[in-house]
């Protein structure tokens, strides 16, 4: 794997690499300047929409504390051939579900949903701030796209994907900085997994903040003699069913590891793919379907089993059972 992309000093942030991309993506994604706008709630500062907020102050519209509302504006804007971005964090955007259901998936609205603060990842703000059921709610939602980017490369990547994208989508962001994982010239494709790293005796399929970790567990599966191939699942949907087909016919079982409820995410998607199309043993890494609390980030990845080391212990015991 070739050395990964040095973005700017705050590319290091999902959030700051998304506000990034949508200023950048302003001045060249098209001769039309007013082909996409931004919705806010609120909460610019904590999801990077506050770049364009700057740069753009005459396509950022500030909705305040009324996520509902800016989700139904969204689909009448996108009803006009405007594109929104609509921007919050990820826990708000559980409340908006109905909007979201019946003005944007229903009638298939160009509304990109882009959501910071997901997960555990959230630390201290707790458990009332961290969604662990998003993945699982948008993806269970017809016609809607599930994104959650590994790092900052691939956000900026994704946020011009969904644009060109003619449709609903849903793309998870981040809190917290994240390591840049992903080589200079890796692509981003809607719908397509990614081989991170080699190895036919074990998968490991992950997305978001835990790719990188997933990556450190191959690291320390390999001193063990056990070569533990990485895939970086950031479409969860449509997720990547001949991808995942040949991982099973080639490696034979899989660890999913995700920064989620382990009930409808990441795992859920995988299992239901390889049910019908590969059966073959399969161990999850999540969060074991309750809520968090507050603490640090790694504080929390460490009591709620979400490491490095805890993907090395579900590889032991999904080897077994091959």
């Amino acid at each position: 794997m070739s050395e990964p992309l040095l973005l700017g000093s705050s590319g290091d942030s999902l959030r700051e690499a998304f506000g990034e991309a949508l200023v950048e993506l302003s001045s060249n994604h098209s001769a039309n300047q007013n082909d996409f706008v931004v919705f806010d709630a609120d909460v610019a500062g904590g999801t990077g929409a506050h770049h364009f907020r700057k740069a753009c102050p005459e396509r950022f519209f500030q909705f305040g504390i009324a996520e509902q509302n800016m989700m139904s504006a969204a689909a009448g804007f996108a009803s006009t051939g405007v594109v929104p971005f609509v921007t919050t964090f990820a826990v708000f955007c559980l409340r908006t579900v109905e909007q979201v259901r019946l003005s944007i998936a229903y009638p298939k609205r160009n509304v990109k949903i882009v959501a910071s603060h997901p997960g555990l990842d959230v630390g201290p703000d707790g458990a009332s701030a961290q969604a662990l059921e998003d993945l699982a709610i948008f993806r269970a939602i017809p016609n809607m796209v599930v994104i959650s980017p590994a790092d900052a490369l691939e956000v900026m990547q994704a946020t011009k994907a969904i644009l060109d994208y003619d449709g609903p989508v849903y793309m998870r962001t981040g809190r917290s900085p994240s390591p840049r994982i992903l080589a200079v010239d890796y692509q981003f494709e809607i719908g397509k997994g990614k081989i991170l790293h080699q190895g036919n005796d074990v998968t490991i399929v992950a997305c978001g903040v835990l790719v990188a970790r997933a990556l450190d567990a191959a690291m320390l599966l390999e001193k063990e003699g056990i070569a533990a191939r990485v895939v970086n699942m950031s479409t969860i949907k449509p997720i990547d069913k001949a991808l995942l087909v040949q991982c099973a016919n080639e490696t034979g079982c899989f660890v999913t590891a995700e920064d989620h409820n382990v009930l409808g995410g990441l795992g859920s998607a995988v299992s239901e793919v390889l049910a019908q199309e590969a059966p073959c043993p399969v161990a999850f890494v999540g969060v074991n379907d309750c809520f968090g609390e507050s603490g640090e980030p790694d504080e929390l990845a460490e009591k709620y089993g979400l490491t490095a080391k805890h993907i090395v212990e579900a590889v032991h015991s999904v080897v077994k059972r091959k």
